[in-house]
């Protein structure tokens, strides 16, 4: 048993306020720290040239056209951000019942990587294997009789990885949700030597009402026929989440992500305490609009309230963090005025 401390040991021998009394003792003692290396930077693609084109529920966020996305990428690298993760906002008239544009060699998303890779090949490209971006319906997967068909959903899936390795993505990121998708998209990645292009799996994604900023973004709000409550998990549950990374990492993921972010802390904790592999929260767009909605109305300071929900996903356990934040976090890390 170990021994109880010594009652000297109390105050006012001891005194926690030592260590905070001075700035460099601060940086001494702090247990963690929010590095440029830990942001990915979500972006939106949108058809046309020379467009960026603002996101009214999003501030400070827009959809770029192909042009424009690899500048920002540009602006990635320059800024030190290892990583973007494209989002297509599809044209209403490339929307189908069956979403067969993901399986497009020159969609918007496979373009992007394409234009990306050529212009700064150094940089990381994430895309989003799901079908919700190509779907009339605005669901992650083949609809039937009011159904989310999940089996021929994730043939879908692994040809759509495919393609998207094809054009030069570095990571595949299934957002579906579908039951036995990583199997299949590693599967059908090795079958066409894609070995070394990385699945990291939405592992453990939420039916949260924090998504509606982001579902503006991609043009699937306003189209969606009910709700993703069958195939996204339940708020209520935290057990489940580890059965589905269990089963997510034995299929071959590479890494996770937990998504929400700040609501599910909880589950970011229990993973990394759990799993002997990398983890990303997904700092949602709801979580980054509610920050600038208050910061617009005088409430916080954003730029403190930006830094501290990220140092909260590192201390949680998080290995990195998907935000909307990214550059301006970056520049604030490393020191850079505009």
């Amino acid at each position: 048993m170990p021994k109880r401390p010594a009652s000297h040991a109390n105050f006012p021998h001891t005194r926690m306020r030592r260590t905070r009394s001075t700035g460099w003792s601060r940086r001494l003692v702090r247990e963690n720290e929010l590095s440029v290396n830990d942001l990915i930077w979500p972006l939106f693609v949108r058809e046309g040239k020379k467009i960026s084109e603002p996101i009214p529920s999003m501030p400070g966020v827009e959809r770029h056209s192909i042009d424009h996305i690899a500048i920002k990428a540009a602006e990635a690298v320059e800024l030190g951000i290892p990583a973007v993760a494209l989002f297509p906002k599809t044209p209403a008239d490339k929307k189908t019942d069956d979403g067969k544009e993901a399986l497009n060699p020159d969609n918007l998303v496979n373009q992007a990587i394409r234009t990306i890779k050529a212009a700064v090949p150094e940089i990381g490209v994430i895309v989003d294997v799901a079908l919700d971006p190509y779907t009339s319906h605005g669901h992650d997967g083949l609809l039937r009789d009011g159904v989310i068909l999940n089996d021929e959903t994730v043939e879908l899936l692994a040809r759509q990885a495919v393609v998207q390795a094809e054009a030069g993505a570095d990571i595949v990121a299934p957002s579906d949700m579908m039951d036995g998708r990583v199997g299949a998209i590693r599967e059908a990645l090795d079958k066409k030597k894609f070995q070394n292009t990385q699945i990291m799996a939405y592992a453990a994604k939420y039916a949260s009402a924090f998504y509606g900023p982001f579902r503006d973004a991609v043009g699937s709000g306003g189209v969606l026929q009910g709700d993703k409550k069958t195939y996204q998990m339940d708020p209520g549950n935290s057990d489940e989440a580890i059965r589905e990374i269990a089963l997510d990492i034995a299929e071959g993921a590479d890494s996770i992500i937990v998504k929400p972010g700040m609501p599910y802390l909880d589950i970011i904790r229990r993973v990394h305490e759990t799993f002997l592999i990398p983890i990303y929260a997904y700092q949602v767009s709801g979580e980054y609009s509610m920050l600038h909605a208050a910061a617009a109305n005088g409430w916080l300071d954003l730029e403190a309230v930006m830094l501290e929900s990220l140092i909260a996903f590192k201390r949680a356990g998080a290995s990195g963090v998907w935000t909307y934040f990214a550059p301006e976090v970056a520049k604030i890390i490393r020191g850079i005025t505009d």
